[in-house]
């Protein structure tokens, strides 16, 4: 659920027109594209993660193999590190643009939905965390 208020937050509100002038859209983390685009990449790839990993566990039971077993929990705990790793460089990158942007007139209407996805990724890896 938080790598959907992540990348949502990002998506709907996070780029947006720096003032009358310039009609084009422009992401709200220091003017940073590539901050918005980790974050939304990020926060869907957690999001089918979560999808194939909630499918596996439905089906666990069925797996007969021990060894299948095995991997599968592997895959699970190895997914878990590696997306609760993408998830701190995703919080240490969106807080370090955010204090870096200077907030105009245009930019502030954002600053709730900026706030929301980096304190959102800072819970994704407590999250991660835990289940690894």
């Amino acid at each position: 659920i938080f790598s959907i208020v992540v990348f949502g937050s990002i998506v709907n509100e996070c780029y947006v027109n720096k003032d009358s002038q310039h009609p084009e859209l422009l992401c709200i983390f220091n003017e940073n594209e590539s901050a918005c685009s980790y974050g939304i990449a990020v926060g869907v790839i957690a999001f089918f993660g979560c999808i194939f990993f909630f499918v596996v566990d439905l089906y666990f039971q069925q797996i007969s193999s021990v060894k299948d077993r095995k991997r599968a929990v592997l895959l699970d705990l190895g997914f878990s590190g590696f997306l609760a790793f993408l998830w701190f460089v995703a919080f240490c990158f969106l807080a370090n643009q955010w204090q870096r942007t200077t907030l105009t007139r245009g930019f502030s209407q954002g600053a709730d939905a900026a706030r929301a996805a980096i304190t959102f990724s800072f819970f994704s890896i407590i999250i991660w965390v835990s289940t690894a």
